[in-house]
């Protein structure tokens, strides 16, 4: 009842402050209120219990079947409309963006950070046209309709198109960023992927069957290249170009380490070269740069920490050893006069 009758006058407060402009009270209120929900959420997805193996699994096998549909029915259009996933897609067949160039760009920026599906594109396609026309309504809403943040005419105008930006690089800026952590995350599990293929590769398995093992393997600790390795042993083994395959993994990944692998892997279904050492020698690699790499960020941590140290604890500091002292100064000062 009481937390009932708290929301009761938060929402009447930012309400009452958007129609009569948000005022300090009002804009301090609503950021302590985002704070608050931001901090509940990240607690909660700090918290959450996620298995990767099973969306890896039916991830997988739905590419499986994609790739198996489309070898044996070659004669399908390759434009063919896309499967009904709601609203977003009949918005995107009616504007036909699924035939241009840029789903087609798009379709390789998803698969760099991890997204496979039609449903990925359909769904960044929509956000891409939708956020704009989203924020600008909002923006005119706001500033102009309810004469929130009393900003000057100029200063409305601008801020309506900083938001229409916003709107339109914000699917870019997401989509770029989790591509970005997840190259990380496979410069990272790739020393152990390497062991493991030099595993299999010695123990008498092809190139596909240890890239199937060692996804196996790999699903809990390094869920990303167990993700990669598991698409390419699907594609190895129903593409009919094998170099096809493995020119796919060096694409979606796009980072030097997979290239290496990549071209270790052409080489030794080209010519039949060891497998094993090659491995070997490119797993000691990984692993002396990744060594290098942690070495550097703790070179620069001094540096690093100059700033807060300044800014946060260093006045601190000066308030606790130097308040007595002055207080007393203070005081007798005031005693003299």
């Amino acid at each position: 009842m009481i937390l009932t009758t708290l929301e009761y006058l938060l929402y009447e407060r930012l309400l009452m402050g958007f129609y009569n402009g948000l005022g300090p009270i009002n804009f301090i209120t609503l950021i302590a209120f985002l704070a608050a929900f931001v901090s509940v959420y990240s607690v909660w997805r700090i918290l959450l219990v996620r298995d990767p193996l099973s969306g890896r699994a039916r991830t997988l096998k739905r590419y499986r079947e994609d790739l198996q549909s489309g070898l044996t029915r070659p004669q399908a259009s390759a434009h063919r409309k896309v499967a009904a996933v709601g609203f977003m897609s009949q918005v995107i067949q009616r504007l036909n963006l699924m035939r241009s160039r840029h789903a087609a760009k798009t379709a390789k920026q998803l698969m760099a950070a991890g997204w496979r599906s039609k449903e990925a594109i359909v769904t960044f396609l929509f956000f891409k046209i939708c956020l704009p026309a989203v924020f600008g309504i909002s923006a005119v809403l706001f500033l102009y309709v309810l004469g929130s943040f009393n900003l000057s005419p100029l200063g409305k105008l601008f801020t309506s198109l900083a938001l229409v930006l916003l709107g339109f690089y914000a699917p870019d800026i997401y989509v770029h960023n989790q591509t970005q952590k997840r190259r990380k995350e496979l410069q990272k599990g790739l020393p152990d992927a390497l062991d493991l293929l030099v595993v299999c590769s010695e123990a008498g398995l092809g190139i596909d069957a240890a890239l199937a093992r060692v996804a196996r393997e790999l699903g809990k600790s390094s869920p990303e290249v167990a993700d990669e390795f598991g698409v390419a042993s699907v594609e190895l083994g129903f593409l009919p170009e094998r170099r096809k395959a493995l020119e796919n993994l060096a694409e979606r990944a796009n980072i030097p380490a997979i290239r290496g692998i990549v071209n270790t892997l052409m080489q030794t279904e080209k010519y039949g070269t060891p497998l094993a050492n090659s491995l070997r020698v490119l797993s000691q690699e990984f692993r002396e740069e990744r060594m290098l790499k942690a070495e550097e960020k703790a070179a620069k941590l001094p540096a690093t920490l100059m700033i807060p140290l300044i800014l946060f604890i260093l006045p601190t500091l000066f308030v606790v050893i130097l308040g007595p002292a002055v207080l007393r100064i203070i005081d007798g000062l005031g005693g003299l006069l």
